[in-house]
């Protein structure tokens, strides 16, 4: 017997009744309605996250605005995150208050809910004072309602960290900038300064060079001048004590004088008298005296020349102990202004040096003032905005797919299609005899048998998977990169699983059927459908490499998504492997059944 008529003689049997073809229809669209539906499900969920149920709490109480040139004395940060959450739909948020929310996540009305706390403005507004500390938003959750809602709850609830801290960020960075920009001005009008001071302390260091040369002069001048005095009051002294002894030679000189001059007329007396002892008349006595008068009064006019001159000479005296003393002040003052000088010079030495550093010190501080300047750049509110902004989100992904899934549904399509390719195949083993008995009783070519048993499901796992393919293109609407090449890999996925399902049929029978189940179940943790396989335990990672549902949804990725056509290439080429192994050990199963029976021959399975 021919492959084409075993294969037509199996048709034949499974349409043979009504109820025949309604049950091979049925399991024809087994991995129709299961990938389909399941992909219909889940095609794009994150669409409908408008309409998840979420509580909104809000209890801030505002806080004092730390910007008053905004305009605002207070601030109520809570109540715009509110207003924002409500604008942006992702959620289906509901306002309530702290006892509905707790309420309403009890019995499973809401799915999670969100609570902005009393002191959310004042926490967000803190850092500008003494007491900084962060900002809470409170996320409760309810798994007994439904586990993934408390992950999107999460997820929820860090976005909006993210935001708030962007927003409060840019605020931050807004008033910073700005007073930077304050700072640059300042700084601007200080380094003008700053040149004014340079410039004055540069001719204040070139007039206190020229005082330092006049005092170093002055202080010359003046040790000059306090030796000159010294010798001054030294001669002074000495015309002094000279002027004294010539005063006090006068002095004894002019009383002497004044003496003989106080002595004439008792003396005249005296000679009148012993004139007149002598007998003179009184004729004779006034002739003598008349002739002595003369000599009285030169003696008088004498005295009175000697006396005028010992007067000039006592002032001379006096004069020069006068000089004399004031030489000696003016030798003690020479000598305080030579010292003073010379202390001023020093002084003005100092202050030279001193005011040529302070010229270099502003020269340093007009620079570095000027370089402050330049490195803070000049800005505009504008530009200040959009500093700010980069300032409190400074990166942005820049996302870029070598091979893109259009959404949800499309990225679980190849895992699924696979899968499904699996459950049709064993679905209609079911109904399917894995090899003719009539066949092997007549001792015909196992290689026929085989390829006949094989060919039947594989057809009919083919129609599977054009139905499927139709599905998931015309119903769900998915786009593929290469439409031939995808419904290739889920044909030639089918025809491998075929052979894989017949061979444990051919060598265990109903065991060998269960074992399919078993082996579905394997792959179906191992395929890395959902997350990727490197998430799994060490043994299932090392089977993931060895299974073929692996290979069949990643070559339906690379080709459905537009992606490496080389490493769907690998693919099938493993799948193909699969399908050589498992029909030739089919055949060596089908050669040993026509060569010998066993007792499972004789005695079918209950189960079978």
């Amino acid at each position: 017997m021919k492959v084409p008529s075993m294969i037509a003689a199996e048709l034949r049997r499974l349409t043979a009744s009504k109820m025949g073809i309604i049950a091979l229809i049925a399991l024809i669209c087994v991995p129709i309605l299961y990938g389909g539906l399941y992909l219909w499900a889940n095609q794009d969920p994150y669409a409908k996250f408008p309409e998840v149920p979420v509580a909104l709490v809000v209890d801030d109480e505002g806080a004092p605005a730390t910007d008053q040139e905004a305009g605002a004395d207070t601030v109520n940060y809570g109540a715009d995150v509110a207003d924002n959450l409500i604008e942006g739909n992702a959620f289906d948020w509901q306002r309530m208050t702290a006892e509905e929310a707790a309420d309403a996540l009890r019995e499973g009305t809401v799915d999670f809910t969100v609570t902005i706390p009393a002191d959310f403005s004042s926490a967000l507004t803190s850092a500008a004072g003494d007491s900084p500390h962060q900002a809470r938003i409170d996320l409760e959750t309810n798994d007994a309602n439904n586990y993934l809602a408390s992950s999107m709850g999460t997820q929820a609830v860090e976005k909006i960290r993210s935001s708030v801290a962007e927003m409060v960020g840019s605020e931050a960075a807004e008033r910073l900038l700005t007073g930077l920009s304050d700072v640059r001005d300042s700084l601007i009008t200080a380094a003008d300064g700053a040149s004014q001071l340079t410039d004055g302390a540069n001719t204040a260091a070139s007039g206190s060079s020229t005082l330092a040369d006049g005092t170093a002069q002055l202080a010359d001048g003046t040790a000059q001048l306090a030796a000159g005095a010294q010798t001054l009051a030294s001669g002074a002294q000495q015309v002094s004590a000279g002027n004294r002894q010539l005063a006090d030679v006068a002095d004894r000189a002019g009383a002497a004088v004044q003496q003989a001059a106080d002595a004439l007329p008792q003396v005249r007396t005296d000679i009148a008298n012993a004139l007149v002892d002598q007998g003179l008349t009184q004729e004779e006595i006034d002739q003598v005296l008349a002739a002595l008068d003369p000599l009285a009064t030169r003696l008088q006019d004498g005295n009175g020349k000697v006396q005028s001159a010992v007067g000039q000479v006592d002032q001379l005296a006096a004069g020069a102990a006068s000089l004399a003393s004031g030489a000696s002040e003016l030798a003690t003052g020479a000598g305080t202004v030579a010292t003073g000088a010379s202390s001023a010079n020093a002084g003005a030495a100092q202050l030279r040096d001193g005011l040529s550093t302070l010229a270099a010190g502003t020269a340093e501080l007009r620079d570095g003032l000027s370089d402050g300047v330049g490195q803070i750049p000049a800005s505009t509110p504008e530009l200040r905005t959009l500093q700010a902004d980069t300032i409190a989100d400074p990166v942005k992904v820049s996302s870029d797919k070598v091979a893109s899934a259009e959404d949800y549904g499309a990225g679980l399509a190849p895992f699924f299609a696979a899968l499904s390719a699996w459950i049709g195949i064993y679905a209609l083993f079911l109904i399917v005899k894995p090899i003719s008995r009539r066949a092997v009783t007549a001792l015909h070519s196992p290689i026929r048998i085989t390829l006949a048993g094989w060919l039947t499901p594989a057809m009919l796992g083919a129609v599977q998977m054009v139905g499927l393919m139709g599905i998931l293109a015309i119903t769900l609407g998915f786009t593929f990169d290469n439409p031939i090449g995808t419904l290739g890999v889920m044909v030639l996925a089918s025809a491998t699983f075929a052979a894989i399902i017949l061979t444990l049929n051919v060598w265990l029978g109903s065991v060998g059927q269960f074992l399919g189940l078993v082996l579905m179940v394997l792959q179906l943790v191992t395929a890395g459908g959902t997350f990727p396989w490197q998430t799994l335990p060490a043994p299932l990672a090392a089977l993931h490499h060895v299974l073929p549902l692996g290979y069949v949804v990643d070559a339906m990725r690379q080709l459905m998504y537009g992606g490496n056509l080389a490493r769907a290439g690998w693919d099938l080429a493993v799948l193909a492997l699969w399908l050589v192994g498992a029909l030739a050990l089919a055949m060596i199963g089908v050669t040993r059944m026509t060569h010998r029976r066993t007792l499972r021959d004789l005695q079918p399975s209950l189960i079978g």
